[in-house]
């Protein structure tokens, strides 16, 4: 998907020259059509190969993604999804400052 989202759409075998470790041309094929059923892709026909698009805006596909990971695993709970972030020991202070920022911001907001 992030290679379908940076590029806009790609065929098969766009997708696997941008993959860091590709698996082979069938596996990918294969998830890009699992995609398709799912309704994250759509396909158009461009002479002989496929053509892959997103369905919906990156945005909208990232907000819709987290709402399902924090509902199936953080039983809907943001604040324990959040905890579970904040629980990694790699996040660096400057990063701490920057979520505090987000938070002050969204208070300001009303949220």
């Amino acid at each position: 998907m992030d290679v379908i989202y940076r590029k806009g759409r790609a065929s098969v075998a766009e997708v696997l020259e941008r993959m860091p470790e590709p698996p082979g041309y069938s596996a990918v094929r294969a998830m890009l059509r699992i995609l398709e059923e799912k309704g994250h892709l759509r396909h158009e026909e461009d002479g002989p190969r496929y053509v892959y698009l997103p369905t919906l805006p990156r945005d909208e596909a990232r907000d819709s993604a987290l709402k399902h990971v924090v509902r199936t695993f953080f039983g809907g709970s943001r604040e324990a999804a959040v905890a579970a972030l904040l629980d990694d020991e790699n996040i660096s202070d400057a990063n701490l400052d920057q979520l505090a920022e987000l938070i002050d911001h969204a208070r300001g907001q009303g949220r």
